[in-house]
């Protein structure tokens, strides 16, 4: 499997999504973002027979490498907001799930993050927001306290749960924004800092629709920090 044969589907499929967007055949709209969602997370969430770019990462990732460091993205509109462009592997998946289990589950769903007290034991994580303000040493020493296994049941958590948040989608959820209420929840509850680096995160999910969320946070997100570590690891051609 090279990285073209790999992305290559997974842009088709988003691309079909984005159109769908447009409209209002909210059944497209959920068949899609089902497709796409699977395509960016690890096969057994989803149940999907192939292995996905989230496999080869995480693949890599629990032979032993969690901390090792690759660069926080390709996107340099984030970059311009962040503590470090270099973290721990582990990093990435504490960072794409902290920001999906709050979008879905708060400005989505309206209803508690799966995050909690307990989780945040499990994993060893010594903070509880998304990790953005994070500087490189920060992020290092950070990535050597999480326990990669129940870190993985986290994302395993999160990701079957806005499945079924995205199987549950009204048109009307996805043509709306979320109150400004929902939105500061997240801060209320420790998904950000009032570092600026990390509560500007805030303003930038207060002003997309559900069908914004689904198309960054649910889905594109995750092909933000994923194609990265593929580009700077040896996991595949």
């Amino acid at each position: 499997m090279t990285k073209e044969e790999l992305f290559a589907p997974i842009r088709e499929k988003y691309s079909d999504l984005q159109r769908a967007l447009k409209g209002t055949d909210i059944e497209r709209i959920k068949e899609l973002t089902l497709e796409v969602h699977a395509m960016v997370h690890p096969a057994e969430i989803s149940g999907r027979a192939e292995k996905t770019i989230a496999d080869y990462v995480l693949d890599y990732m629990l032979s032993g490498n969690q901390n090792a460091i690759v660069p926080r993205e390709d996107c340099n509109v984030d970059l311009h907001y962040a503590g470090t462009e270099r973290v721990p592997l582990c990093w990435q998946f504490w960072h794409t799930y902290r920001i999906e289990d709050l979008v879905s589950n708060i400005l989505m769903g309206n209803q508690n993050q799966i995050f909690n007290r307990e989780w945040q034991g499990r994993i060893g994580a010594s903070i509880t927001d998304t990790g953005n303000a994070l500087e490189f040493d920060e992020a290092v020493a950070f990535g050597k306290g999480i326990n990669i296994a129940a870190l993985y049941d986290y994302m395993f958590a999160v990701g079957k749960n806005t499945r079924r948040i995205l199987e549950d989608l009204t048109l009307e959820q996805v043509q709306s924004m979320a109150p400004v209420e929902w939105v500061m929840r997240i801060l209320e509850e420790g998904g950000v800092t009032t570092d600026f680096r990390s509560v500007w995160l805030l303003v930038y999910w207060g002003r997309l629709t559900g069908g914004g969320m689904i198309l960054t946070p649910i889905t594109d997100h995750h092909m933000m920090h994923l194609p990265p570590c593929l580009n700077h690891l040896p996991i595949l051609e």
